[in-house]
């Protein structure tokens, strides 16, 4: 796969992707995507994800996608008693903006059961965190009520890239585009999108540090909103970042160690 960053070769990402190109023909053989269009085409407009980051901000608060995750390739388990829902309810009480609900099952023991349960609880726009190769995928995630889709750069061709951003725009799902260098960034750019995330995990050490978002968001379009994703645990961290106008977040596992996820929360971004 021809892939605008080409820095995922060798990783865990490679291996990661040929098995959900596998499990993406399984499920269409199961459904059709004539099936799952027809019914997604029916569907009340989802709740607005990139509205809800933009109003916290607006208001000078931080937006705070927080992630629902059982477990992670790198990590193994990072939580046993996984409860969805009340996930879900401890983050919106906690002023989370939105949440992101992991559904691939071979690496982080997701499913989609979960990302239904958690909206099903709360009021909040929800992200479908999955590894998206195929349209199927993105039809997928609007009829299992998903608000916003995930497209990594280092997973897709500029061509594929486009052409699924679309889609998804066409059936009014949002989109977070991740970028992991200032390579993919300028693929991502192409399409000025209002939402791009910041990965600072190194895809080849599973390594992360902040200054990956400090390097590459001077470079980002203005009116586009930056959401930095992984290694954020501290609040001082979170103190330097909003210095540096970063004012949106995506976190999860620094969360979902706690036994109050969303207290958590509140314990990483109090002021």
């Amino acid at each position: 796969m021809n892939r605008p960053g080409g820095n995922a070769t060798g990783t865990i990402l490679d291996e990661i992707l040929e098995q959900k190109a596998q499990e993406v023909e399984r499920r269409k053989a199961r459904r059709s995507l004539d099936a799952l269009k027809a019914e997604a085409l029916a569907l009340p407009p989802c709740r607005g994800f990139v509205a809800a980051l933009k109003a916290k901000t607006a208001n000078g608060e931080p937006a705070v996608i927080a992630e629902i995750k059982k477990a992670s390739p790198s990590k193994g388990v990072i939580r046993e008693d996984f409860e969805p829902a009340a996930h879900a309810v401890s983050y919106e009480r906690a002023g989370a903006a939105c949440l992101s609900v992991l559904t691939d099952e071979p690496f982080f023991q997701g499913h989609d059961d979960h990302l239904q349960a958690a909206r099903n609880a709360v009021a909040l726009p929800v992200l479908r965190k999955d590894f998206v190769v195929d349209e199927y995928q993105i039809y997928e995630a609007r009829v299992l009520g998903a608000d916003c889709v995930l497209l990594i750069v280092a997973a897709l061709d500029i061509m594929r890239l486009t052409t699924m951003y679309q889609c998804a725009k066409d059936l009014g799902l949002d989109v977070l585009i991740e970028v992991h260098d200032s390579k993919e960034l300028a693929a991502a750019q192409t399409l000025q999108p209002p939402l791009i995330g910041i990965n600072n995990r190194n895809l080849k050490t599973f390594e992360t540090s902040v200054d990956h978002t400090l390097a590459l968001a001077p470079n980002v379009a203005s009116g586009t909103q930056v959401v930095t994703e992984s290694g954020i645990n501290d609040p001082g961290v979170v103190k330097l970042l909003r210095r540096n106008g970063i004012g949106t977040f995506l976190v999860g596992e620094a969360f979902m160690r706690q036994t109050d996820p969303g207290a958590a929360l509140q314990a990483l971004f109090r002021d």
